[in-house]
């Protein structure tokens, strides 16, 4: 984060200050988290088709019947993307291990808001290091425009950034969205301006076991 200047977008403002996780179960602290967490009703999420890992078209109602795990991010991202994604995916696996019907349900998603460099085949490499299912999605500069507005995410290209070697300033945000494609809830990351681990596969795993139902 020290090299990047991440945007925040007026949802994260708004949610960002309760963002404290419990892991226990049962307590008045997780009830507390569980509504602040929420972002049930928000005008979050909408159509879009884009390219996937393997070059392929994915559309965001393929997934309908499926909770959808979306992360906005970069591959060349130095210091943030890949903690994070790699988090997210431990809490996912850490499910799939204690509640594999709930785990099932879930389908992870990569978008970049990189299309310029994160190409499919730089993608399927990037996600294919962090889980088998975790799906990769890039487009043209206009799709990914559109599907970041969908999603509450802003992004652009730092100012001083060398012609090739750029820096992306982006939202950090970890969407939980359900099998309607509505928005169901924000999921823990790392902040990088604390020392603490806001992000730690455990509080991932106790978010997602929250708010996933199985049948």
């Amino acid at each position: 984060m020290n090299k990047q200047k991440f945007l925040l977008t007026a949802l994260s403002l708004s949610l960002a200050a309760p963002f404290i996780t419990s892991c226990g179960e049962g307590t008045m602290a997780d009830e507390k988290q569980a509504m602040e967490s929420s972002i049930a009703g928000a005008k979050i999420g909408g159509a879009f088709t884009l390219t996937n890992q393997d070059g392929g078209k994915t559309s965001y109602s393929d997934f309908d019947g499926k909770y959808r795990l979306i992360y906005f991010g970069y591959t060349n991202c130095p210091d943030i993307c890949s903690p994070d994604t790699q988090n997210l995916m431990a809490g996912l696996k850490m499910l799939e291990n204690q509640a594999p019907e709930k785990a099932a349900l879930i389908q992870p998603i990569f978008v970049t808001v990189d299309p310029q460099r994160d190409t499919p085949k730089v993608l399927k490499e990037f996600v294919s290091a962090f889980h088998p299912r975790l799906i990769g999605l890039t487009g043209s500069e206009a799709e990914i425009a559109d599907a970041a507005k969908k999603f509450v995410v802003v992004y652009n290209k730092v100012e001083g950034s060398s012609p090739e070697n750029y820096l992306m300033g982006h939202s950090q945000t970890a969407l939980l969205m359900g099998k309607k494609g509505e928005p169901i809830a924000l999921i823990s990351l790392d902040n990088p301006n604390t020392q603490e681990n806001e992000g730690d596969p455990a509080k991932v795993f106790a978010e997602l076991n929250n708010w996933v139902v199985a049948p």
